[in-house]
């Protein structure tokens, strides 16, 4: 990585963010944190945004332009930027700027990039895709456990296959909600209510809701296909306690798991949703290190690992579980990119361990720039 004049330069991040998914301001919040804590003494950083019409453009990078003012006051990528393109031609991973008026300009090579992207086109393996194509380093999973991870009805095989526990579940999807609605509802049932109706892929708590008896489920699940075709049912963990725990490869490649933590949701909310995932003045508490019988914690952190490696993740992941009222361990969800800003809960988790939110962002960058592109 030799500048024009011969000296060593820093490397080039590209943070990319935004997107096309309904968790675009969710990522925007994301980037604005990361934006700051990048050491700009150690890397050239260019912020890149998506558009939620999917162009790409160069972002100011200004965090304070990126943070959650309210539920009407959601931040936001601005499409009319100078649109930014990676090269097209063989080998460049060069940045090219296009503005009207103005011929193409050229940003330089990267280096890797951070895509801060949640939900479908963006942490479903799709840009992990685009940048395996270019032959660009990037941070976190790559295609296929980013696919698998994203899809909850295929994480669930996955995890399942690999002798890990999940709670049941039926998936509907909307070509089957169209064409037999009584035998959905029939496939559902069997389970027991009340059962979790939520979008197979989707994230931050968008489109979840609860059907308590069989009254509710048809709204619910017309909510979930509101934001994907496909819907994932499964049963309630009713009395389970939520616990979450960080994962974080170390740069030989070995899964390093947080201390966990617990999630307690007050006030009007009954499961974990998005107003108080992300809204100001919500009533969630969370215990850090969860208070978990020593034998547990340790079994959760052992099977946080495990699901890590069972879907080939790389970088970093959150595993999310109930524990059950008999102090049984299910897999809820493994996040490839989870929410990522210093008071989300993976970089709450890895500050209780020792690593702190600059060094966290640090190691994920240095971890990218290790690791080999292609097949690996």
């Amino acid at each position: 990585m030799n500048a024009p004049t011969g000296e060593t330069r820093k490397p080039r991040v590209a943070v990319v963010f935004g997107g096309r998914s309904s968790e675009h301001a969710i990522s925007c919040v994301t980037a604005g944190s990361v934006l700051q804590a990048i050491d700009r003494d150690r890397y050239d950083v260019v912020p890149i945004g998506i558009a939620p019409d999917g162009r790409w453009v160069l972002e100011s990078g200004d965090p304070d332009r990126l943070r959650i003012e309210g539920p009407d006051h959601l931040p936001s990528v601005d499409g009319d930027r100078a649109s930014v393109a990676l090269s097209q031609q063989t080998g460049s991973t060069d940045l090219i700027v296009s503005e009207p008026s103005s011929p193409p300009r050229t940003l330089g090579e990267v280096d890797v990039v951070f895509p801060l992207l949640h939900g479908p086109w963006g942490e479903d393996g799709t840009i992990q895709g685009m940048f395996e194509m270019a032959g660009v380093r990037y941070v976190g999973a790559g295609v296929l456990a980013s696919a698998v991870s994203m899809d909850k009805a295929y994480m669930k095989i996955v995890l399942s296959a690999s002798g890990l526990p999940v709670m049941p579940s039926v998936t509907v999807t909307r070509r089957e909600w169209a064409a037999d609605a009584q035998a959905c509802r029939e496939r559902a049932a069997a389970l027991g209510y009340p059962l979790f109706v939520k979008p197979a892929r989707g994230g931050s708590s968008i489109g979840i809701s609860k059907a308590h008896d069989a009254s509710e489920l048809d709204a619910c699940i017309e909510e979930a296909h509101l934001h994907d075709s496909k819907a994932l049912v499964e049963i309630s963990a009713e009395g389970a306690r939520e616990v979450e725990c960080g994962v974080l490869q170390a740069l030989d490649g070995t899964p390093e798991t947080s201390q966990p933590a617990e999630l307690r949701v007050g006030g009007d909310h009954e499961f974990y949703d998005f107003a108080a995932k992300y809204l100001p003045g919500e009533h969630t508490e969370i215990d850090i290190p969860a208070d978990l019988p020593p034998g547990v914690a340790d079994q959760l952190r052992s099977l946080a690992a495990r699901a890590f490696e069972a879907v080939g993740c790389e970088g970093l992941a959150r595993v999310d579980f109930f524990v059950m009222p008999d102090q049984s361990l299910v897999v809820n969800e493994i996040n490839t990119m989870p929410g990522f800003t210093p008071t989300s809960m993976f970089p709450k988790m890895w500050a209780a361990s020792g690593v702190d939110y600059p060094a966290l962002v640090d190691r994920l960058i240095r971890l990218a720039l290790a690791r080999d592109t292609g097949l690996r």
